[in-house]
């Protein structure tokens, strides 16, 4: 606590052998920081920039791009900067804000996979109906409710954190994340109630919708042509396996405040930075290699600049 100021500060316990690797973390973290602003970045450009990429299911990968970016913007800058610093530390106030970006975008990742599925529900199963479903205005509500709802609710989690007392200074992590609830002196029942309240709506909820709807249109297309099957199996698929990877890091962290693992710093370490760098990175790489229209786009951009 800093009296003067009356700033109460955390310190983040989670980095690893920071002295003897300074420079080495340094250097990768910067190298996976740019590479996923590069890489989100390129795809972007290509749908803001090509016509028949301004579809809907196309401006949902967009905007799920641009909030990798912005999910990893939230951790890297300040993980960057106390690389260089003896003392890591963080003010419980900065610590709050950056615990509601981070929740706030991760759960905005599920709720535009959630917009994404309804799109390829509709797609495939109401074809002659898409054009009126799918407008320029349900699209940019989607987008709209995917950000507004998740930060509203997860704002509820921070302004409620910001009152508790603090038993602890000391955060296992290099970053705000649910270990904030291990500094605070609250019942561990309490900060369960909480948690799952905000988990049941922005996390839950969409990923259920999106199981749903992923399994009414296997049962369509298993009934119909070959034809819908390719279609099918080509623009779910890379949202299937996103949700999958994505569904998997959030349970690890939910997990391992809850049940209190003791789990090895080294460990906690590698494991926490996965959340952070594994989803900025393959989310790009699976939406430009699998998703046809803009793999093509893609190849033309980097042959284009090969023969320049």
């Amino acid at each position: 606590m800093d009296d003067e100021l009356n700033v109460t500060y955390i310190t983040l316990g989670g980095h690893v052998e920071v002295d003897k690797y300074r420079y080495v973390y340094f250097f990768i973290i910067l190298t996976v920081y740019i590479l996923i602003i590069c890489s989100n970045s390129v795809i972007v450009y290509l749908i803001w920039t090509h016509e028949n990429l301004h579809e809907p299911m196309y401006i949902f990968i967009a905007a799920l791009l641009v909030n990798c970016v912005l999910f990893s913007t939230t951790v890297y800058p300040k993980l960057l900067i106390d690389f260089f610093y003896e003392k890591h530390i963080i003010s419980y106030s900065a610590c709050l804000f950056q615990f509601h970006i981070f929740y706030s975008l991760g759960a905005s990742e599920f709720c535009l996979l959630a917009a994404m599925a309804y799109d390829r529900y509709v797609s495939i199963c109401k074809p002659l109906q898409y054009p009126i479903i799918m407008k320029k205005t349900t699209v940019s509500i989607f987008l709209v409710l995917a950000w507004i709802m998740p930060a509203s609710q997860v704002a509820v989690l921070a302004g409620l954190s910001a009152n508790k007392k603090l038993c602890s200074f000391t955060l296992k992590g290099f970053f705000c994340n649910n270990t904030i609830y291990k500094l605070q002196c609250v019942g561990k029942r309490e900060k369960l109630i909480h948690d799952m309240l905000i988990m049941l709506n922005v996390a839950i909820l969409p990923m259920l919708f999106v199981l749903f709807t992923y399994t009414r249109i296997l049962i369509i297309s298993y009934r119909s042509s070959r034809e819908v099957r390719k279609k099918a199996a080509q623009t779910c698929l890379p949202h299937l396996i996103v949700l999958i990877n994505f569904s998997f890091l959030c349970v690890y962290d939910v997990i391992t405040v809850h049940m209190e693992l003791d789990i090895p710093k080294t460990v906690r370490f590698i494991m926490s930075l996965q959340i952070v760098m594994y989803p900025p990175l393959f989310n790009p790489v699976m939406y430009g290699l699998k998703m046809k229209e803009i793999y093509k786009q893609l190849k033309k951009l980097f042959c284009q600049s090969k023969v320049i």
